[in-house]
């Protein structure tokens, strides 16, 4: 059963339930706040309102020590300390209900982008004005998605155009897709079926078209889909389209992994360690640098190493595909026992 009165779409995800209860709190937030603000202007205004067109307000009485000045200061005070009393509690009050608003949203925001060490990546390329799809063992889709329920999923998105935003409304997530950086999420699909996927921010004319569907299967299910014949053999994985690509653009010749000593840095273990670049900084080697460094090679250079760079730049010779394809590739080349 959903919240907020079953007027949400399903909850077809782990994280859906949590984040539906963040939105009711949120909701019953606004609309007693609105009607405690309603009722109690309503009430003053009646209670303090002029009754005839003749009735003079009440005057203070002139006191015998300081006039009638200081009579009405001293009046006053009393009234003001109550007012700054209630100030305070409605300031707190009012804060603490913020802060739990966003510590909620951020805990849930935090969910949603960190997948657990199990999690199935699937990777993501928005193009104007269609979703591409490859699946772990290669196998693509366009505007459809399969994944196996219970499974953890980890999207990494990319766009080979303009921002995108990947929505997937039963799920509770959403996701701006954005040229030339990679943004993931992370799901674990919950019920089976057929789910809407959209394309929620507008980049361009044909927009409310970009949309498809996730289905969720069994297990067994998506195994047997997953392994069904395609025309011309199954199809490479990330990992192997990048090992293909990694010798046919000639990265071995500086990057082989497999010698002792390399004109350019080594990938064996790069992914998640700190790279000290020629400019005293040090960097992570996660998804976004090794991008740059394939397709700008200039950009940051690795210390010990020439600049500018003997690598020549990529940008325009791969397609978002192929580089998320290396940058798998490169992702699995474990570091040497013995080593970090």
């Amino acid at each position: 059963m959903n919240s907020a009165f079953d007027t949400l779409p399903a909850q077809a995800s782990a994280i859906a339930p949590e984040v539906d209860a963040l939105y009711t709190f949120i909701l019953w937030f606004g609309i007693l706040g609105t009607l405690f603000v309603v009722v109690t202007t309503l009430f003053f205004a009646v209670k303090y309102r002029r009754r005839s067109e003749h009735e003079v307000p009440e005057q203070p009485e002139e006191s015998a020590k300081g006039g009638v000045v200081a009579s009405m200061l001293r009046a006053g005070a009393g009234e003001e300390n109550e007012s700054g009393a209630l100030e305070i509690i409605a300031s707190a009050g009012l804060f603490v209900a913020v802060m739990v608003m966003f510590g909620w949203g951020a805990r849930l925001y935090i969910k949603m982008n960190i997948a657990p060490r199990n999690a199935m990546e699937i990777l993501v390329t928005g193009k104007q004005w269609m979703w591409k799809i490859e699946q772990p063992t290669g196998k693509r889709e366009i505007n459809e998605m399969h994944v196996p329920l219970g499974q953890p999923v980890k999207l990494t998105m990319t766009s080979e155009d303009v921002i995108h935003s990947f929505y997937v409304p039963a799920f509770r997530m959403k996701m701006d897709v954005v040229p030339g950086r990679y943004t993931q999420l992370s799901f674990t699909p919950t019920k089976e079926g057929v789910f809407n996927m959209f394309c929620a921010q507008y980049c361009g004319t044909e927009h409310s078209k970009m949309g498809g569907f996730v289905y969720v299967m069994r297990p067994d299910e998506y195994q047997r889909w997953l392994s069904g014949v395609l025309p011309g053999g199954p199809p490479l994985s990330p990992e192997d389209a990048g090992r293909n690509l990694f010798a046919t653009k000639g990265c071995q010749v500086c990057h082989s992994p497999d010698m002792p000593i390399t004109l350019g840095p080594k990938l064996k273990g790069l992914f998640g360690s700190k790279v000290r670049l020629d400019d005293g900084t040090t960097v992570l080697a996660d998804e976004d640098y090794i991008r740059e460094s394939i397709v700008n090679s200039q950009a940051k250079i690795v210390a010990g190493y020439l600049r500018p760079s003997l690598m020549p730049l990529f940008k325009g010779q791969l397609s978002e595909e192929e580089v998320m394809q290396l940058i798998a590739y490169i992702k699995s080349l474990k570091p040497e026992a013995g080593t970090k």
